[in-house]
């Protein structure tokens, strides 16, 4: 069709259209990119305004209060800082001229900001006095404050640990999509350097995680020591088998492993440091496999385990270059995300929850005294026993007083007149709290001194050993390149002694540590108990009497064994207890059962047999001295 016979309006909309996809001359901006440019500019101004100013919804008129002051802090300081700030960029790019171009932006930026600041506080402040009457019937009706979608809710415990589950699910199957269980999608063989461990457990190189520790079960029966007496080498196979396991069940161990395949050295320290699992040890090292119903795994372990994770994934992660595509996705979606901790905490405190809940249904469904009366020797009963073990004591003395006090507030606001018994008891948390900040702040400083020292005493003892061997003409022994080798026997001798000396600090400062990592999480486990919606007014209130019931037993059989005074200076202690966690871990990496009452025992037994030999050192010494004093 001629050109000539369109109509006149297709016409215009071709040529529009024609003027339209002509790029821009000169870099000059289309309309569409203005628009899209101007969006971007207003998204990032609104970011860097709701980072400076606190604009979310405030929950009452309190909170209303608390966030205007905030912002105009906030205004006030970048205004100072702009004033401050901008001469001296104006001057560095365009001297005096710039300085005072930036002066008088500064000027501007001092004032500007400020009011601005005064302007949204005043903002929040109204905002918080209108939502007060909403905040006031929403606690009536025991509605929680959600804190991320900044409205009121009501809570249930068992939903909240439905959504956990989904949401660990959710973060699996994202890892999952990255490439976190990429085997699975080719069941063909892959390429790998040695291929023994899959070999032992009698699986695929392309095996998932699943199907190795399904082989992994399947086999221990075959091999394992108490089944096959007769054989003098099941118990090497077993242990193979467990190491094989170990390694192919860990995805960063594999993955070294399919690239690299066995270390070459063998040595007891490396095999020690990939055996080892905080969360065993520090289990074992505290002893608190007791109170785990109660607090869950310790921070302090979890973060070790981490931490070790995320030490091993560096290590692979020098050699990124080499590794294949498929390689790098398992690596990176691998590590964990501060999203994972959170959520690993949450599911902590949702966990002791409903322990404390399955903990104090013979308490609601009492029926007479006789039955309280059962329920509380049963807490004495387990109190008690816990009181047995390593650091027992100090165990009851911290999780009693957290109970008691969480019991005790919340029974205050719902029974005292304006709440008084509520505040009391929430002065007599925040006092203990601030006591055990005191006491963590100060076993740090004392580890971190005592460790400078040690350090310093262990150059100084390495110092003076190579000054004698120069004053006596002794050479040092070589490696290789011609440096030093490690230090002799009596340099190692001196620098275990001097670590030795630190163990009581660092242990002081894990303490520490634990008290204040098991308080928060108890006050947040008692938060979700006692705020339950699923359940009436009168039945929380039940729950806070248990809890506070189980908070005084606690409480006073732990104080009643020392537990207020918690000291680890008892250095033979430590090191038994070091010892044993070690030798745990190794056996339950390798698939052997050990109980709780077995590290106990062996605890004790480590002890008797150090002290035994420290006995018949000084035993030694003191025959030498009298043999000394008879040939003088």
């Amino acid at each position: 069709m001629n050109d000539s016979h369109k109509p006149a309006e297709t016409r215009q909309d071709e040529a529009a259209s024609a003027v339209s996809a002509v790029p821009a001359a000169d870099g000059a901006l289309t309309k569409e990119q203005q628009e899209q440019q101007m969006q971007e500019d207003l998204q990032e101004a609104g970011e860097v305004f709701n980072s400076l100013f606190s604009t979310r919804r405030p929950k009452d008129g309190w909170a209303g209060l608390s966030s205007g002051l905030k912002s105009v802090t906030k205004g006030t300081v970048a205004g100072v800082a702009s004033l401050v700030a901008q001469p001296i960029a104006g001057a560095q790019e365009g001297g005096v001229k710039g300085f005072f171009g930036g002066l008088a932006t500064g000027v501007a930026s001092a004032v500007a900001l400020p009011v601005t600041g005064i302007c949204v506080g005043a903002y929040q402040v109204g905002r918080g006095v209108a939502n007060s009457v909403e905040a006031v019937n929403a606690s009536k009706a025991g509605m929680q404050w959600d804190t991320e979608k900044r409205e009121w809710i009501f809570y249930y415990l068992d939903k909240d640990k439905e959504e956990v589950e989904e949401l660990e699910a959710a973060l699996k199957a994202a890892k999952d999509e990255s490439g976190g269980d990429a085997a699975k999608v080719d069941m063909n063989e892959k390429k790998v350097k040695d291929r023994e461990f899959y070999d032992l457990l009698g699986v695929s190189t392309s095996a998932s995680a699943g199907d190795i520790k399904k082989a992994y079960y399947k086999e221990a029966r075959k091999c394992h020591p108490d089944k096959c007496p007769e054989d003098p080498e099941a118990a090497a196979k077993f242990q193979a088998l467990g190491h094989a396991y170990q390694v192919l069940s860990d995805e960063q161990r594999r993955a070294n492993y399919d690239k690299n395949g066995k270390p070459e050295s063998n040595s007891a320290n490396d095999d020690l440091a990939n055996e080892i699992d905080p969360l065993v040890f520090f289990a074992v090292m505290f002893g608190s496999h007791l109170v785990e119903p109660y607090v869950g795994e310790l921070w302090i372990a979890t973060t070790a385990d981490t931490m070790m994770k995320d030490a091993m994934e560096q290590q692979n992660a020098m050699d990124m270059e080499n590794m294949t595509e498929e390689d790098a996705a398992k690596l990176l979606a691998s590590k964990t995300s501060n999203e994972e901790m959170m959520l690993k905490q949450r599911k902590r405190e949702v966990k002791c929850a409903l322990n404390l809940r399955e903990k104090i249904m013979p308490f609601l469904e009492a029926k007479d005294e006789d039955d309280l009366h059962a329920f509380k020797a049963a807490i004495q009963s387990e109190a008690a026993k816990i009181a047995d073990t390593s650091f027992g004591a100090t165990f009851l003395v911290t999780i009693g007083f957290a109970l008691q006090v969480e019991g005790e507030e919340f029974l205050g606001f719902q029974n005292t007149a304006l709440g008084v018994g509520g505040h009391a008891a929430r002065w007599k948390k925040t006092r203990k709290n601030t006591q055990n900040n005191w006491k963590l702040m100060g076993a740090g400083i004392s580890a971190a001194t005592t460790g400078r020292k040690a350090m310093k005493e262990v150059e100084a003892a390495q110092r003076a050993m190579e000054e004698k061997k120069a004053s006596e003409g002794i050479e040092a022994d070589k490696g290789e390149e011609g440096e030093p080798s490690a230090m002799d026997e009596e340099q190692t001798k001196v620098a275990m002694q001097k670590m030795e000396e630190t163990i009581p600090a660092l242990l002081e400062l894990a303490w520490a540590i634990n008290i204040r990592d098991i308080t928060r999480t108890l006050k947040h486990a008692c938060k979700k108990l006692f705020t339950d919606a699923a359940v009436p007014l009168p039945t929380r209130i039940q729950r806070a009497e248990a809890i506070r019931l189980v908070g005084d037993e606690f409480y006073a059989i732990g104080k009643a064994r020392g537990g207020e005074k918690y000291s680890v200076k008892d250095a033979a202690d430590i090191k038994a207890r070091a010892e044993v966690a070690v030798m745990t871990t190794m056996a339950k990496a390798q698939g052997q059962e050990v109980s709780e009452d077995d590290t106990e025992e062996l605890i004790k037994q480590a002890k008797n047999m150090r002290a035994d030999m420290e006995q018949g050192g000084s035993d030694h010494a003191s025959a030498d001295a009298e043999k000394e004093k008879e040939n003088i």
